[in-house]
């Protein structure tokens, strides 16, 4: 049985009909990409999955439960993270304030600081930077960031859209 099933959908941006009868699945263990164009529908489809947008038709379930009209935040409780294009950090919060803002879905609030540290043993320059304000960060520790703080809520799965945007080679 799969961890993520899409099947059909159909998302619209306005009368623009941008997804078309997407489906695919993804099964405990794989990595999966998606490859297209620019203007392909990878952004919306990830938007999608993790409810900032909604399907006007089709169905998204994940562990055998129907997500298509869940908000974001229950889906997030149903261990889907995305890591948005962009970053989209919070710019005015320190590195350690961001970190524990993606634990808010967790009940086991006395295991969230085992949690970061194991964010700083994968990225120890954020460890460095835990009381630095997130928007004097360089790029690739924003994304850093913003990869530990989807991290926090203990995922099943990881939405990520375009992870490498912006970081030197």
């Amino acid at each position: 049985m799969a961890m993520l099933t899409v099947e059909n959908i159909n998302v619209y941006y306005g009368v623009i009909h941008a997804l078309k009868d997407i489906s695919f699945q993804v099964n405990e263990g794989e990595i999966v990409a998606l490859i297209g164009a620019n203007g392909a529908g990878k952004t919306t489809t990830l938007q999608t999955v993790s409810g900032m947008l909604s399907a006007k038709s089709g169905s998204i379930r994940f562990q055998d439960q129907e997500i298509s009209r869940m908000p974001e935040h229950k889906i997030v409780k149903q261990g889907i993270s995305h890591v948005p294009e962009g970053r989209r950090i919070f710019q005015d919060l320190t590195v350690c304030d961001n970190l524990l803002l993606g634990s808010y879905t967790r009940h086991d609030r006395k295991n969230v600081g085992d949690t970061i540290k194991q964010v700083y043993a994968h990225c120890p320059r954020l460890e460095e930077r835990k009381n630095q304000i997130a928007g004097t960060l360089s790029g690739g520790e924003q994304q850093m960031l913003a990869i530990g703080r989807a991290l926090m809520s203990l995922p099943r799965i990881i939405l990520m859209d375009e992870p490498s945007m912006g970081l030197s080679p």
